[in-house]
């Protein structure tokens, strides 16, 4: 017979208590019967025992029964303890009285609220009617004493019944509040997804498209009387093109599971090199792993695909503007940290005046906005002529010991 709410110790305890006293009062009036030995006691220690089955089974099957197999079971119930209460020889009887107590609050669990005051009201009678009748006399003190502890108890669970009722209240409007958080923050997410999608189309794909079509209405007005002019400008549409190109295919990677959960950080890490330098970013494309990644922290996997698209986006640009020979990307475990370098030899640039004069592209801008969505940053060191090295760079977690490494 168990409540929906959770309960804590005392709780269950308090739960539990008329069952442990109901069994115990039933047990010591069963071995006083066998003491006194006569025909009539071993009648009763049959009920007394059938009393008890019925009761444990009903605890046992609680859960199964449905409303009209409670109500047969606490009607049993009665039934049976009334009938022990009517026989019990006269020192027995106050034993049998205090049964009354775990079976009103039976009759609680049992029974609707009306029913169960009817049952309660039932077993007040029936002990104050026998009480008084096994003295002889009307001594209202004898016969009020278990009726009072009857009610008092039944008061106590019924607050009891309330304060579950109302826990079980409270942990459903948390569930039901953690649900909407979770669905809000799932949206929240969602909407953020999508405005970083946005702004990569509209910082990168739309510019570059409205630049095409620019020059594509200014080559259609030179056709026919500067067509060198003309066709200067459609190839440069068709180089911007192929940038877009790039860009989409991008976009398109963002937008697919990405391969780190696969392969790990570092085995993503080596395959894009390797990719990179098959597709010419460079002629050579090396990748190593500085620190010790076992005792080092840790990423977890929203921040390692953080750094693996930042490897992307670089080794892209590096591909099409640094036109470098050597590239080295290199992965540092730090103690709370981890950091990613790109550098490479190529032309290089001024980093001040690509600043006042954004160029075409928004892959440095994008990659510093998604390693702080991580807590991390970007650093970007280079100049005309010396190179350029991008260092990305992400708060970590220490690893957890296992028992065998902390002992």
């Amino acid at each position: 017979m168990t409540d929906r709410a959770p309960a804590d110790g005392p709780r269950r305890t308090l739960e539990h208590a008329p069952h442990l006293v109901f069994f115990l009062v039933v047990g010591v009036a069963a071995v006083r019967l066998v003491d006194l030995n006569t025909p009539l006691c071993w009648h009763m220690v049959g009920i007394s025992g059938l009393l008890a089955v019925v009761y444990g089974a009903g605890l046992g099957l609680w859960s199964r029964l449905v409303p009209a197999a409670r109500l047969a079971w606490i009607t049993t119930l009665l039934g049976l303890w009334g009938a022990l209460v009517f026989l019990a020889p006269g020192p027995l009887t106050w034993a049998y009285a205090w049964c009354g107590v775990p079976l009103a609050c039976a009759a609680l669990r049992a029974l609707g609220r009306r029913a169960a005051l009817v049952a309660v009201a039932a077993i007040s009678v029936v002990l104050g009617w026998r009480l008084i009748g096994a003295t002889g006399r009307v001594d209202l003190e004898m016969a009020l004493i278990p009726v009072a502890a009857v009610w008092g108890t039944v008061a106590l669970y019924r607050t009891q019944q309330r304060d579950a009722a109302e826990r079980q209240r409270l942990l459903d409007e948390l569930r039901s509040t953690r649900d909407v958080l979770a669905e809000q923050q799932r949206r929240a997410g969602v909407l953020a997804e999508r405005t970083r999608i946005a702004r990569d189309l509209h910082d990168t794909l739309a510019q570059e498209l409205a630049g095409s079509l620019m020059l594509l209405q200014a080559a259609e007005r030179d056709w026919d009387r500067r067509p060198e002019s003309a066709r200067t400008r459609v190839r440069a549409v068709a180089e911007g093109l192929d940038g877009n190109l790039s860009e989409t295919r991008r976009i398109i990677q963002d937008l697919t599971p990405t391969a780190v959960a696969e392969a790990g950080l570092e085995g993503s890490l080596r395959l894009l090199c390797a990719q990179a330098e098959k597709e010419g970013a460079a002629a050579q494309v090396r990748f190593r792993s500085a620190g010790e990644p076992e005792a080092g922290p840790v990423l977890d996997e929203q921040a390692a695909a953080a750094l693996f698209r930042v490897a992307q986006g670089t080794l892209a640009n590096v591909r099409e503007h640094s036109r470098a020979v050597h590239v080295l990307v290199t992965l540092h475990h730090g103690t709370d940290r981890v950091a990613l370098d790109v550098q490479d030899d190529g032309v290089g640039f001024d980093p001040a005046r690509a600043a006042a004069r954004p160029a075409r592209g928004f892959g440095l801008p994008a990659a510093r906005a998604r390693l702080r969505e991580c807590g991390g940053d970007l650093r970007v060191t280079s100049a005309p002529g010396r190179g350029t090295r991008v260092r990305a760079v992400l708060p970590a977690t220490a690893p957890s010991l296992t028992p065998a490494a902390a002992g």
